[in-house]
């Protein structure tokens, strides 16, 4: 088993419920080291309560987790020692300066060495506020200061629960290159939770989409932008023809034949009636010729609601 494909959390069937209402309904999981994984899901989709059971905040009503390959209550928690988690917006002292607030966090959680004040505030960014209150903080730079209480212990998971939620656009570009930097840099595997996929877009390498506490979907940044791709979907009698024809007649190559025989066309898109023709010409009957794709927020929507 080589290292980059450990999987460092797996839930099988994992399961909440709260009194009638059911927060996580039997969900399946598997996070490999290395990756960023965008948690999608909208508000009270399960996303937060599944970050509570990784964390050991709650305890799952059945199913099973298991953490760096170990499992069972005490291992779990012994675990959890190499996870650093965000939930929601840190809880900060306003008064206080960063390396107060990290102190005070220190002693709290038991981290024996100092040292990791120092580093850690360079890590994110912030090593240059000296005696500034936390209250003059911006957001980003209080959500980085968030972030670094969550790398004291120096983890190699770390899960930021809606890390960008309320943020100014350089606020959000501040977190998404922090996150992508501690991935690279340092190899964290991360799990950040949004209810805005363009938020986390370019940042995740996959995302889980989540509604009602059920995984609807696993996919890799790559699939993602495969699917969302503005393309004309056309379908004929002779997908094989229309290649030709595409090659031939419209001198493009940058297409694409799917399972069904819809031949996916990236080119052209705003002329349809140009390709329409050069398909009728070459003889071919032509069953569906349509404008497709998402935005990932298209995507999102059309996935949770079924269209």
């Amino acid at each position: 088993m080589n290292g980059m494909e450990e999987v460092i959390f797996e839930a099988r069937n994992l399961t909440k419920k709260y009194r009638n209402n059911l927060a996580l309904d039997h969900i399946n999981l598997s996070l490999r080291r290395g990756e960023v994984y965008g948690f999608i899901g909208e508000n009270g989709a399960g996303k937060t309560t599944a970050i509570r059971l990784i964390t050991g905040l709650s305890f799952p009503t059945e199913g099973s987790m298991a953490l760096f390959g170990k499992s069972g209550t005490k291992e779990l928690q012994r675990q959890r020692a190499r996870i650093g988690c965000m939930v929601e917006t840190p809880a900060l002292y306003k008064n206080m300066t960063a390396v107060q607030n990290l102190e005070a966090q220190r002693i709290q959680r038991g981290i024996p060495n100092r040292d990791c004040i120092g580093k850690t505030l360079k890590l994110v960014g912030l090593s240059d506020t000296g005696k500034k209150a936390v209250r003059h903080f911006s957001l980003g730079m209080r959500q980085r200061l968030g972030i670094a209480m969550a790398l004291l212990n120096d983890p190699e998971f770390l899960i930021l629960d809606e890390p960008i939620n309320g943020l100014d656009p350089s606020g959000i570009v501040e977190i998404r290159d922090l996150i992508r930097q501690l991935n690279q840099e340092r190899g964290i595997t991360f799990l950040v939770s949004s209810h805005i996929l363009n938020e986390l877009y370019q940042t995740a390498t996959c995302y889980i989409l989540l509604h009602k506490g059920r995984v609807l979907e696993e996919l890799t940044q790559r699939e993602l932008d495969e699917k969302c791709r503005r393309h004309i979907a056309i379908k004929t009698n002779d997908a094989a023809q229309t290649t030709i024809t595409l090659e031939n007649n419209l001198l493009t190559t940058n297409f694409q034949v799917m399972p069904d025989g819809t031949v996916r066309l990236y080119d052209h898109l705003d002329n349809m009636e140009e390709v329409a023709q050069a398909l009728s010409r070459a003889g071919l009957l032509v069953t569906g010729l349509s404008l497709a794709g998402d935005s990932l927020e298209d995507y999102f929507f059309h996935k949770i609601g079924g269209r």
